[in-house]
């Protein structure tokens, strides 16, 4: 069998007031191609499929559109992401038919969808997981111990996965017991320990704690592939040989300066009787490159800078005194910059200030220009400072 495993896809997303719409119209075309060209089995999405619980029309109407190009081509199966509603990403899951599996409620997390191979034998099971907030999941998740108390799982990520995958456990061994040995993955939206973050995730933490130990998911002889979505770094994580294989798909496009380093990409995972056979991480399309430029304005007005005036940058001018019109020159050199920040490369000893009642407010504003602005305050700019401060006055000794 022959898996594709995507997540994070964040449709309705913006970068630094850049919409992102027409650059998820390229993934999502990639993405069925891909499927049409590799002879996929089944395409995977694990969480975060918009990027908001109310996403807008746009978004909505793109992803009817490449769910319907897709499962003409294969199936697809799809949990909600801690971005996503789950109720709303879940509406009508119980009419979808076979070649679409919407999993987005905790109740029937132990049932596989059963994915049949070329000739209608089960090939693969995928036990999917919707996001698992411990505050809404711990009732349903509520198990019955052994002197038949009712035990709710604790308050941590770590404690409700875990409930959830004694599940998915138990039927998985049920099933390999009155049978053949069938490839069996998981989808789960988590930070498991080890794994990198970048700036643009949204933080899931619940008492101080949000990550899930990899052994959460063991034994590495149950489950086979463990296809990870909440990270936007594609990467593996987990220990080799003691736990399944696991990966984080990754974002397809990068979403802060802090992945501009990031491969985005897909996994394409090959699945046999004996488990994972092969995984190819195929690159997603680039809308435009994303990274950082830094020095004088001077010099990132020269030739040198020549190969970056189509990326998408943040742009850091160094020089001592922030120039004038700073903004529109860097506008004018790169055209698709979206960050401009003055940070002067000397950085001068400045004697820590407390500001109290005492102060002259005008020569505290004078010594706050001079430290954001990297020279003292001229005379005209005191002049207005002083203009403000006394209409003040006036207007609360008339008040």
């Amino acid at each position: 069998m022959r898996i594709l495993h995507t997540s994070d896809w964040h449709l309705g997303r913006t970068l630094h007031g850049v919409d992102l719409h027409r650059a998820h119209e390229a993934f999502l075309d990639h993405l069925v191609e891909l499927v049409r060209a590799e002879r996929v089995d089944a395409v995977v999405v694990a969480g975060d499929v918009y990027d908001r619980a109310v996403p807008p029309v746009a978004s909505v109407e793109l992803l009817s559109d490449a769910l319907a190009r897709l499962t003409a081509l294969t199936r697809v199966v799809l949990t909600p992401g801690n971005h996503d509603s789950a109720t709303r990403l879940g509406f009508g899951a119980g009419l979808f038919r076979d070649r679409l599996a919407v999993r987005s409620r905790i109740a029937g997390l132990g049932e596989p969808v059963v994915l049949p191979d070329a000739d209608g034998a089960p090939g693969a099971l995928v036990y999917a997981l919707p996001y698992l907030d411990p505050d809404m999941s711990r009732e349903e998740l509520t198990e019955t111990g052994e002197d038949g108390a009712r035990e709710r799982p604790a308050r941590s990520h770590e404690a409700v996965t875990a409930a959830a995958l004694r599940r998915v456990h138990a039927d998985l061994a049920t099933r390999r017991a009155a049978g053949a040995r069938v490839p069996a993955m998981l989808l789960a939206h988590a930070f498991v320990t080890g794994g990198a973050a970048s700036e643009s995730e949204r933080d899931i933490r619940v008492g101080g704690v949000d990550a899930v130990p990899s052994g959460v998911f063991g034994p590495a002889g149950a489950l086979d592939y463990v296809a990870l979505g909440h990270l936007h770094g594609p990467q593996r994580v987990g220990r080799e040989g003691v736990d399944p294989v696991m990966r984080y798909a990754g974002s397809p496009l990068a979403f802060s300066f802090s992945e501009a380093a990031h491969h985005k990409s897909t996994a394409l995972v090959d699945l046999g009787a004996d488990g994972v056979r092969a995984v190819e991480l195929v690159p997603t399309p680039v809308p435009r490159r994303l990274g950082d430029v830094t020095g004088t304005l001077a010099a990132l007005l020269g030739r040198a800078f020549d190969d970056r005036t189509g990326d998408w940058l943040r742009v850091t001018v160094t020089d001592d005194v922030r120039p004038e019109q700073l903004w529109e020159q860097v506008a004018r050199r790169f055209p698709h910059a979206l960050v401009v920040r003055h940070v002067p490369a000397r950085v001068r000893e400045r004697a820590a200030a407390t500001v109290t009642s005492a102060q002259d407010p005008l020569e505290v504003a004078a010594q706050f220009l001079a430290a954001a602005g990297g020279r003292p305050a001229r005379q005209a700019e005191l002049a207005v400072l002083r203009e403000a401060y006394e209409a003040v006055l006036a207007a609360e000794r008339s008040a």
